[in-house]
């Protein structure tokens, strides 16, 4: 029985290769896209947790500091004592900023790079992270420094290979690197093999003394005895350990990087997977029309004999051939996309997320085997409802041209369920900080939305007047009862229009809403700041004076200045960003708040934290906060969080601290940015250059207008969205792909229909009229289904997803001329196809369409 339901796939193959290689297509494109976020999202991190485990090593535990104040040394010498202890390697962490000196050969200035300075044992450190272990160039440090003896010269630097290229350093350079008491200059004496950012190991006694950490310590990497038991080991340490020391894990780095792009990442995972669904409404269209027209052969093979599960499962088996086949050209292709994205954009793909180049293609073979199932899935699903209406006719009716569908009234009750569900499970909270539910409220929104599409067509075609134009009725008339053919050729439509529509709106309100608080948080004309990251703002920073040296440069009318501090609340979070500045009696005019503040309370320091800070920590107004400021004692100093602000520029949180709290509590008097508002008339280009003259060639500053700050912030938006915008076009791609394809199969398909309306005295451009007007009818519904379904997809995206994702809050912006312009695009589109369908099927000859039946 199979072999001839196999050759029958076969010929509808051979005879229809187009219907079916549309449907692979869009399973192949929505697999390449998901697949190719898996691969690069993996590569991204493989790189990085390469290079974090290189620079960490294998220790069996590791001791680190709870907050910035770091480990004593005296801790290390009694840990070389403990008799379950066969290494301990000290190392000195400290984030700075470097260039060369001179500058390389052709610049007037040498380039500053981030760096991290790392502080090592030379002779214990090959034992636990051999990445770490200095090698000299002979004779880069001459006759004293040469060999194994330089790795101990205080004045010897061993960059990695992207400090090297970052700076343009050669052995035998000199590396200027900016401290706590100015430019520290040492040797380029080697190199050590550690990957990652740019990075720099010298001797952890020249990092103490050079950079102001005498006799403290970032963490303690150890390994232990053969045969000890760690953990058992850990816990009796762990009573006598002193105050601010905690227990560290090597990969605690990987994590913070992991969870800083998680929800980034699961987005665009995201996103690439509703291209994939958009598939499957491609592959229901195809194979439904594939069904209506091959209905004579069904019907008389079920008369020879074949059951009607049979018939099911010869649906079922050809869409999943499909599936298969589709997949896999997706999973080919996907490599090639995820190649040329990390060569393009990186393995954040814009996001920021990661520092370096492009990493090396990784194959998550878990992921891409779920990518693989979920693709052949989509096919099958797509084509379960098609594969039982092929079940459920009656042959004998069928071979007459009789029971082609239902007719009776549309129920509503499918779809309104399902945009219930939809409603539900937006409101639910977030799994594991991940917005699960609110993805799963967007499926059951678009799958509501394409299942109420044949009852709105029935719905707005109800009352319809009776028109005396024969060609209207008609079009009016088989638009109205062919609900069947409609929901098929409009599927593609509304998910890929509700698609674009909900990301639309949603890219316009971020977008708005970061443009209207870029107006609040930058209210000076010009900004200068000393360190490129709140990490390296410990060692660069402004001089003491300098901002009343600014505020008497010519043009300058009003000078302020802050303090940025990371801080390190938990291990496996990125670091929360203390701003340091002058918030005055009223705190509103200094940060854009959100709601009323707390009242200042006399004798409590009161604090504001960001938006994501509140989030994350579960701060809200009225909470008393430990924050372990610099120079306080190993439990922090307690604050009162007295309101929360907006702030988009910092995912993982922000607190805003009044400065003189700040200095009262830390004894820390240095800035690191200044924001100058100008005297009028003034030139900015000339205050500009005053202030590089007044900083002198020592403190480089970063200076950038209001203006130009806006733009490089918008522009970095766009550039974190480019890839969404590629998913969008992708997806309206594949929806107008749809209607090709299920208009011209319908048209097809009904060519004995158009000979016996030519036979009736029908023109050839009536004909035309007629199949354009009928899809004008439901593209219209589709496009009204998918700008309905689109909206309340963006509020699930605008209200739900960004604050369970990325902590923030915005404004809905209906951007209404783009999305005026979206939808007559898609519906023009539609009726172009069907119009050129129409065109080419009712050119073929009447007479022969017609004796067909004979």
């Amino acid at each position: 029985m199979w072999r001839p339901l196999l050759s029958l796939s076969i010929a509808e193959w051979r005879h229809h290769p187009w219907r079916h290689g549309v449907a692979l297509l869009a399973v192949a494109l929505g697999v390449a896209l998901a697949s190719s976020v898996q691969m690069i999202n993996a590569s991204a991190l493989a790189e990085f947790s390469q290079a974090v485990r290189a620079v960490n090593g294998q220790p069996d535990a590791v001791l680190a500091a709870a907050d910035r104040n770091g480990l004593d040394d005296a801790l290390h010498a009694r840990l070389l004592l403990d008799e379950a202890v066969a290494l301990a390697s000290p190392v000195l962490e400290i984030d700075s900023q470097g260039r060369r000196e001179p500058p390389p050969p052709g610049t007037a200035e040498a380039p500053r790079a981030a760096l991290r300075i790392t502080g090592v044992d030379p002779l214990v450190v090959a034992a636990i992270a051999p990445a770490l272990l200095p090698r000299p160039t002979p004779g880069a440090a001459g006759e004293a420094g040469a060999g194994l003896a330089s790795v101990l010269d205080t004045d010897a630097a061993f960059p990695n290979p992207a400090a090297m290229a970052a700076l343009g350093l050669q052995p035998g350079d000199t590396l200027a690197v900016q401290s706590a008491t100015g430019w520290q200059r040492l040797r380029v004496a080697g190199t050590v093999a550690a990957g990652g950012a740019p990075l720099v190991v010298v001797d952890i006694a020249a990092a103490q003394h050079r950079f102001g950490r005498a006799g403290r310590l970032s963490r303690i990497d150890l390994r232990l005895q053969p045969g000890v038991d760690a953990a058992a080991w850990q816990q009796r340490l762990s009573a006598t350990l002193p105050a601010g020391v905690r227990w560290a894990a090597a990969d605690d780095a990987v994590q913070r990087v992991s969870n800083l792009s998680r929800a980034y990442r699961v987005n665009l995972g995201v996103l690439a997977l509703v291209a994939l669904l958009v598939g499957g409404f491609l592959v229901y269209s195809v194979v439904s029309l594939s069904v209506a027209q091959r209905t004579p052969a069904l019907a008389l093979l079920g008369v020879l004999g074949l059951a009607a599960r049979d018939r099911r499962a010869l649906v079922l088996a050809e869409s999943a051939a499909v599936g298969l086949a589709g997949s896999a050209l997706g999973l080919a292709a996907g490599a090639g996309l995820a190649a040329l994205a990390l060569r393009l954009l990186g393995g954040d793909l814009g996001g920021g997320y990661f520092g370096g180049g492009a990493p090396a293609l990784a194959w998550p073979v878990g992921a891409l085997a779920a990518c693989f199932a979920l693709g052949t899935a989509a096919a099958v699903v797509g084509a379960w409802w098609p594969a039982r209406q092929a079940e459920a006719l009656s042959p004998a009716l069928a071979l007459k041209g009789l029971g082609s569908g239902p007719t009776g009234r549309v129920p509503w009750w499918p779809g309104l369920a399902l945009l219930a569900a939809g409603g539900v499970l937006a409101l639910l909270p977030p799994v594991a900080g991940l917005p699960l539910a609110a993805y799963a409220s967007v499926a059951a929104l678009l799958a509501g939305g394409v299942v109420l599409v044949p009852a709105l067509v029935q719905l707005l075609l109800a009352r319809q007047p009776r028109p005396r134009q024969a060609t209207l009725l008609l079009a009016l008339r088989r638009a109205r009862f062919a609900r069947q053919t409609a929901s098929a050729t409009v599927a593609g439509v509304v998910a890929s229009l509700a698609l674009a529509v909900a990301i639309t709106v949603m890219v316009a309100s971020f977008r708005s809403a970061v443009a209207d608080w870029l107006d609040s948080a930058l209210p000076a004309d010009l900004y200068a700041r000393s360190s490129t990251s709140a990490a390296a703002a410990e060692q660069v920073f402004l001089p003491p004076g300098f901002v009343d040296t600014v505020a008497a440069l010519p043009g300058v009318a009003r000078v302020l200045g802050a303090r940025q501090v990371a801080l390190a609340l938990r291990p496996q979070q990125p670091a929360v960003v203390l701003l340091a500045r002058p918030l005055g009696a009223d705190p509103a005019a200094a940060l854009p708040l959100l709601g009323t503040p707390r009242p200042a309370v006399a004798g409590e320091v009161g604090v504001f934290v960001s938006e994501p800070a509140a989030a994350i920590y579960g701060w809200q107004v009225g909470d008393a906060v430990q924050l372990p400021v610099p120079g306080a004692a190993p439990g922090g100093v307690a604050v009162r969080v007295r309101g929360v602000f907006r702030d988009y520029a910092r995912q993982f949180g922000a607190i805003a601290i009044d400065t003189a709290d700040y200095r009262r509590l830390t004894g820390d008097d240095r800035l690191n940015d200044l924001a100058l508002w100008l005297a009028p008339g003034a030139a900015p280009a000339a205050v500009e250059a005053a202030l590089h003259r007044a900083a002198g060639p020592d403190l480089p500053l970063e200076v950038a207008s209001t203006a130009s700050l806006r733009q490089l912030s918008l522009k970095i938006f766009d550039r974190s969205f480019a890839v969404t915008f590629y998913l969008q076009a992708v997806a309206i791609a594949v929806g107008l792909v749809g209607v090709a394809a299920s208009l011209s199969a319908q048209v097809l398909a009904r060519r004995k229909e158009f000979g016996l309306l030519a036979h009736l005295g029908l023109t050839r451009r009536q004909i035309t009229t007629l199949v354009g007007l009928e899809a004008a009818t439901w593209l219209a519904a589709g496009t009204l289904v998918g700008l309905a379904l689109g909206g309340a997809m963006a509020v699930v995206l605008v209200k739900v997803v960004n604050p369970q994702s990325f902590h923030w809050t915005m404004p809905l912006q209906l951007p209404l001329p783009r999305l005026a312009a979206l939808a007559g695009a898609v519906l023009a589109a539609g009726v172009a196809t069907a119009l050129w369908s129409a065109r080419r099927a009712a050119g073929r000859s009447a007479v022969m369409a017609v004796k067909e039946d004979w």
